[in-house]
């Protein structure tokens, strides 16, 4: 028999997504600090394609969206900008991230955000074909994996194609 993992305590996301009968797995990565601003350490054997950042950004018109989008990939602000109906989306600045999301920078999450403020959320279509996908939970170095399906019908969001 393998040693008993200590319990973590279950943030906030995890919580919601109990509440919702979705299975997930706990994860914690490493973090370190880059221009004061927390980066996971991911192993070189995770693969960071399947790790997915939340990024907020902001559009006349319809206000805060999310695009969410493999980690080693970059998000297409004009793709994001015409899925979402504005005519272009800027990200929303460092400083403004806490106030319009609830969450700082790389605790980012569509879960905690949608429940919170139910921004629209679009999640790459590399996410649906992944399946698995791993998502922050809320907290800077955690993060929890999940069926993209399970993620996207729980935060009404939209599976679209949003990297360059």
């Amino acid at each position: 028999m393998g040693k008993k993992k200590a319990k973590v305590h279950k943030t906030l996301v995890e919580q919601i997504l109990d509440k919702n009968n979705i299975s997930y797995i706990q994860h914690q990565f490493a973090t370190h600090d880059e221009n004061n601003v927390a980066q996971l350490e991911v192993e070189a054997d995770t693969d960071q394609h399947t790790i997915y950042k939340t990024l907020v950004l902001e559009g006349k018109t319809t206000g805060p969206v999310v695009g969410v989008v493999p980690l080693d990939q970059h998000l297409d602000e004009k793709k994001l900008a015409k899925e979402s109906g504005n005519k272009k989306v800027n990200m929303v600045p460092l400083k403004d991230l806490l106030k319009t999301t609830g969450y700082v920078h790389g605790a980012n999450t569509p879960i905690g955000i949608y429940e919170k403020f139910h921004y629209p959320i679009y999640i790459d279509n590399e996410a649906q074909r992944q399946g698995q996908i791993l998502v922050s939970s809320g907290q800077v170095g955690r993060s929890v994996e999940l069926d993209a399906n399970d993620l996207v019908k729980l935060v009404n969001g939209k599976f679209v194609d949003i990297v360059k």
